[in-house]
């Protein structure tokens, strides 16, 4: 597999040896273009993902790694911190130790958003904005520890020849509660003091599925306006009830990279060639339905993370050069973004290493996104956002490697994941307690 690329010139061979083109710039002057997104203004055009570190308590509050990250990331500059996938549901929760918005957990969430506020004041003299991720983890749904997943339809790409019981296989009366589980803590996050509320509809977690539900009966699947109800719907009505001062987003899936009638962003006979007409037409539908902005990205992290976030080491060896899928997400976006006029960003950047910044900049300046999306690279390098606004080359040294360490972790019951190489003395005991079985 192809190592991540630590400076222009290796860069530069490995789009020979793959057969990829990118925009390049070495003015990155435009990261530091102050941007509006609804009634507030980002200090940079930097943004941190939401990256899940399934280290809060079991009531669903942040902890002592949850709130030690989230100040890291305060502390390294970025315009907007997103804040990880928060379960509006109990039984929605992806493990025992995700995030969840409750009564009991409402004063945890409201300190944490303060102090990361707090901190970037006092590190970099400006207020990060601060968006919560309200997910339901659907078919990845653990809430105890062990598989209870809640889907949208059978899908046999995973299931195989062992279908998922039809008992959990969610009514259209559940999604409507649903609906309004989202629409409440977008209103709970305002008064807790985020900026803003992502309706999360990616990576094949529940709202993601039913955009490919073509063979679902009822309300909720079959025709693209039922198949894109739920997202639509409470997008439009948590915009309606926060009002202009309060960011209505989504982390959006454009294309599954599965086949159809089992992936969106597909065409039937076309195997996964992405045609991305619909998302196309599901992006005009949310800006016409008050959306802030959008963050897009591909794939499936559990199926086939080569397509959303390339690795230089990873579970299997994937089908194409690393940089291929990093190109088909960046100019994916850059052909969804000249259809709508809200904010875009991106995803997919950590496997082009020193050069990110340089290639973002080469997009942001033709219009292709408004604002780069980093993941991975926050847990490796929670202070690049600082280096790229002054101008400087990111550190060799500090870079995420895409090694899936951090992911390793994630997978194993209890396991609470971070960067294994750049934050060796936290994360690599619990890399060799859980990966390794060593204690």
């Amino acid at each position: 597999m192809a190592n991540v690329p630590q400076n222009k010139e290796a860069f530069l061979k490995m789009c020979e040896e793959s057969g990829t083109s990118f925009p390049y710039s070495e003015d990155l002057s435009v990261f530091n273009k102050e941007i509006v997104i609804g009634s507030k203004t980002l200090h940079n055009r930097i943004v941190y993902q939401a990256m899940e570190g399934c280290d809060g308590t079991l009531d669903g509050a942040p902890d002592e790694l949850t709130r030690r990250r989230y100040l890291r990331f305060a502390r390294g500059g970025a315009g907007l911190i997103w804040f990880e996938a928060t379960a509006v549901l109990g039984e929605g929760r992806a493990n025992p130790r995700q995030m969840y918005l409750t009564d009991k957990t409402r004063d945890d969430f409201k300190r944490m958003v303060n102090d990361i506020k707090e901190e970037g004041i006092k590190a970099n003299g400006f207020e990060p904005i601060v968006v919560i991720q309200l997910t339901h983890s659907g078919r990845y749904s653990k809430p105890e520890g062990v598989p209870a997943p809640l889907i949208a339809y059978n899908n046999p790409i995973f299931e195989k020849d062992n279908p998922i019981d039809k008992s959990r296989i969610v009514t259209d009366e559940y999604l409507d509660t649903l609906h309004e589980a989202l629409v409440k803590n977008a209103v709970i996050a305002k008064e807790l003091g985020f900026d803003g509320a992502d309706i999360k509809s990616c990576h094949r977690y529940l709202l993601s599925e039913i955009l490919s539900a073509y063979n679902r009966e009822g309300r909720y699947g079959g025709s693209f306006e039922n198949r894109t109800r739920l997202l639509t719907g409470a997008v439009k009505d948590a915009k309606a009830l926060t009002g202009k001062d309060f960011i209505i987003t989504s982390r959006l899936n454009a294309y599954d990279g599965f086949e159809y009638p089992y992936g969106f962003g597909v065409r039937e006979g076309c195997g996964i060639v992405p045609d991305l007409t619909e998302a196309k037409m599901l992006l005009k539908k949310l800006e016409e339905n008050g959306i802030d902005m959008i963050d897009i990205t591909m794939g499936n992290p559990y199926f086939n993370p080569h397509v959303n976030r390339p690795y230089s080491k990873g579970g299997y060896e994937p089908p194409e050069h690393p940089l291929v899928g990093v190109q088909r997400m960046l100019d994916g976006i850059s052909e969804l973004k000249a259809g709508v006029n809200v904010p875009v960003i991106s995803s997919g950047i950590s496997f082009l290493g020193a050069v990110s910044a340089n290639v973002c900049a080469g997009y942001m300046e033709k219009g292709g996104f408004d604002m780069a999306g980093y993941g991975r690279q926050t847990l490796a390098y929670p202070d690049c956002a600082n280096a790229i606004t002054s101008g400087e080359n990111l550190d060799p040294k500090k870079l995420c490697i895409c090694c899936s360490k951090c992911t390793e972790i994630m997978r194993k019951p209890g396991g609470t994941p971070g960067c294994v190489i750049r934050d060796k003395e936290v994360y690599m005991p619990l890399y060799n307690k859980f990966v390794l079985g060593k204690e």
